[in-house]
Order: structure tokens, then sequence, then C-alpha cells
């Protein structure tokens, strides 16, 4: 009875993993830590503060049509007042003269009354200068540079995001493997716990044996060592699963206590985006990137067209003013940048550069990428047949050990054919898993290969 039920049991074991009605896609469990992992990674992290900086780096291109105010507050104190000369003084006090005379109606010959104050010639400069103004200052037209510069920003922010995106691939994928490693194990220890379960009653069967005097002491422990060897492959298995939980841990960040209740099993996916629908995010890094070196080398050739802005200016304090300055006063400038000494033609031949340099590592993704492609649907075809290939050793298997042990019974087969058997039945189960595993790696590569990884994790 024993026998009947290992035997069923693994069959049917192996029936639902390959069973393509089960076919899902990834189940809630795995996306959850999926998630967690892309808002836990440090890489992922720095690229979106980078695709930040360069929508700052936006705004402030922006900001220069923006207009600027400026106040300003100061005193200064000089050595002694400005005046004008002596002879200057004489010169304005006689044509004072001249004008009230005129003014009075006596001959500009006449001598001047006595009883008539005159005003005294005002300082050219004050002592004490206390000044309080306000600048504005306002660019209107920057030759397209400011323009370009925006654009080439933004281009750098595409670029970004797309590197963050292909980041997340990766980590997805990292965390998918892993988990579905840990499934492994899982299943793995299902089979061992089934396997040791039956040793354990061949040992009663076999103790019974020998005290009948229809086995010797060497069968027993033939037994023993299988199942010492069982209990080897028993702790391979527990330390690759505290292992996985680490890195799913580290991953993640989910708590080990949380990782070690989860029950993961290997099912076959399923998805309908095999097709090359969409750029790989790293292509469209590379393009954006090309594209804003080719802005860059705009902004720079734009130094050579004029700039036009407007500058006002208004004194606050009027008191304190030189009889040489004004209160306020507004005004347009150009600025025309007329050579400066090929600085802004090496600069443009260096983004060109840069954008050349972006073109051939394009073309150098898309020949890998093509590549790749080929090769995930191919591994993913390969798989697809081990997968069958293994139930049918699973099938063979278990018809072998089902006869052996028949005969074994009968005494018409040894304990080492029994365990052979087993042990064969063992390993055609272990290589369906690994089948299994294999076939979900082989589809999740040709959907990152395809471009359309994201789609299926989100």
């Amino acid at each position: 009875m024993h026998i009947n039920l290992l035997r069923t049991s693994l069959l049917f074991i192996a029936l639902a993993w390959i069973n393509p009605a089960k076919a899902q896609q990834l189940d809630p469990v795995l996306k959850d830590l999926i998630s967690k992992g892309l808002s836990k990674s440090h890489n992922s992290r720095i690229h979106d503060l980078e695709a930040e900086q360069a929508m700052v780096d936006q705004q402030l291109a922006k900001s220069v049509f923006i207009p600027k105010l400026t106040l300003n507050g100061s005193f200064t104190r000089l050595n002694d007042d400005i005046t004008f000369d002596n002879a200057t003084k004489d010169l304005l006090i006689g044509t004072q003269k001249l004008l009230i005379k005129e003014a009075i109606g006596m001959p500009f010959n006449a001598p001047f009354p006595g009883n008539i104050p005159l005003t005294d010639v005002p300082n050219l400069q004050d002592q004490n200068i206390l000044k309080s103004s306000v600048d504005l200052d306002w660019v209107l037209f920057s030759g397209f540079e400011a323009t370009n510069a925006i654009k080439a920003n933004k281009l750098k922010e595409t670029s970004l995001n797309y590197i963050g995106l292909a980041e997340k691939d990766k980590i997805a994928l990292k965390i998918i493997e892993a988990y579905d490693k840990l499934s492994l194990v899982y299943a793995s220890e299902q089979v061992i716990t089934t396997t040791s379960n039956y040793l354990n009653e061949q040992e009663h069967y076999v103790k019974k044996a020998i005290e009948n005097g229809l086995a010797t002491p060497i069968a027993r422990k033939k037994i023993e060592l299988a199942q010492q060897q069982l209990a080897s492959k028993a702790l391979e298995f527990s330390h690759n699963k505290t292992l996985l939980i680490e890195l799913l841990h580290q991953l993640t960040g989910e708590s080990r206590e949380r990782l070690s209740l989860i029950a993961p099993e290997l099912q076959p996916l399923s998805t309908t985006s095999l097709s090359n629908t969409d750029k790989r995010n790293e292509i469209k890094a590379l393009e954006a990137a090309e594209q804003a070196t080719l802005y860059q080398s705009k902004m720079v050739k734009s130094s050579f067209i004029p700039k036009l802005a407007l500058k006002g200016h208004y004194e606050f304090i009027e008191d304190d003013l030189s009889l040489l300055e004004p209160k306020w006063y507004v005004g347009v400038g150009v600025k025309w940048n007329l050579f400066d000494g090929f600085q802004s033609k090496l600069k443009s031949q260096k983004a060109m550069i840069e954008s050349q340099k972006y073109r051939v590592q394009i073309d150098e993704a898309e020949e890998m990428i093509s590549l790749s492609i080929i090769k995930a649907q191919l591994n993913y075809e390969s798989s697809l047949q081990h997968t069958k290939i293994a139930q049918k050793e699973i099938e063979l298997a278990s018809a072998t050990y089902d006869l052996i042990d028949k005969q074994y019974k009968n005494n018409l087969a040894s304990i080492n054919e029994v365990l052979d058997a087993l042990t064969d039945l063992e390993k055609a189960n272990f290589k369906l898993k690994e089948s299994l595993f294999d076939e979900r790696r082989a589809l999740t590569d040709q959907l990152h290969a395809n471009g359309n990884l994201t789609s299926f994790y989100n």
C-alpha cells in the first residue's frame, strides 16, 4: 500500500506541475515582493534622484526668462565732500548774481545789492552717502541658448527614467529567480519527505525480514546508507533555503520571519506578450541621451546669436545722490558674442562626438538584444521540450520502480535494485522540477529580451 501511495503521490505532483490548465501569471506574493524590492533598491533610488536633478536643471534653464529683482543697500563715508573748484564756484555765483539782477530789472554792470541772499553752490557729492535701491534684470531673448538647454535637460531626464526602468527590470529578474529557487527547494523537500517516509517503511520491512531469516543485515545497512544520503540532501536544501530567504530579505526588505512563512509553488507561467512589441528601455535611454547631446551642441552654437535684455534701476533715497546720478533709469541692451577664441566651436564638436558615441552604443545594443531575443526564444522552446521529457522519465521511472518493488516482494530482485529504482524515480522528479524552473527562467528572459518584462510583473 505504501508503494502505491508513493508512486501515486509522485505522479500526481509531476502531472500537476506540467498541467497547462494550471499555467499562470506571477502569483500575488511574488508581485508584492517585486514591488517592495523596487521601492528598496538603492540603485533605482539613485536613478530617480538623478532624474529629479535633470528636472531641476530644466527649471533652472527656464528661470533665465524670469525677471530678477535685487535690493541693494550701502553706507559710504568719504574723506571729504566732493565740490567744485574755486574758479567754478565763482563762475556759478557770478551767474547767479546776473540772473537775480535780470529778474529785478537791474543793469548787469550795476553793483549787486548786499541785502539779497545768494544760494551756496551744492556739493557734487556729500561726505556721507546712504543708498538704498532696487535693480531689475530681465532676459528678453537668450538667442535660443536657454531653449536648447531646456530641451537637452528634458531628454536627459527621459534617458535617466528609462535607465531607472531598465534597472528595475534587472531587480525584478533577481527577485523572480530567487523566489523560484526557493520554490524549487520547497518542492524538493516534498519529494525528500515522501522518499524518507518510504525508506522508513522499507527499514521496518527489512527488519522483519531479518528476524524471519528472509534478509541479511547488509540489506538494512544499505537502507540506512540511503537514509543518510537523503538526510544530506535535506540538509543541503535547508542551507539553500536559509541563503535564499536572506537574499530575498536583502532584495526586498521583507522580514525573514514572513519570508520563512511563504510557501511558493513552481507553476508553469503563461503570457501572451512573447512578441517584440516595444524597444528595450536601454535602447530608449541611449536614444534620448543621443538627442540630448545634439541639443547641447545647438545650445553651444547659439552663443553667437545676439541676446536681448532689459535693465532697470531705482533709488529709494534721493538726498544722498550726487548731482550726476539719476534717481531711476530703464534700458534695453544687446549682447553679441562675435569671437570667443573657438571655445564654442570646440565645445560643439565635443558634444557631437558624444552623440556619435551614443549612436555606436545604440547599434551595439540592438545587435546584442537581437541575439538575446533569438537565444531566449530557443531556450524557452528547449525548456518546454525538456519538461515533456522529464514527465516521460517520471512515468518510466515510476513504472520501473513499481515492477522491481513487486519482484523484490517475491524474492525476484535484490534490495540494491529496489534502491536503485527509487533513486532513479527521485532523480526524475528532481529533473522535472529543474526543468520547470528552467522553463520559468527562459520565459522571463524572453520577456526581458523583448522589452515586455515590466508589463508582466506590474
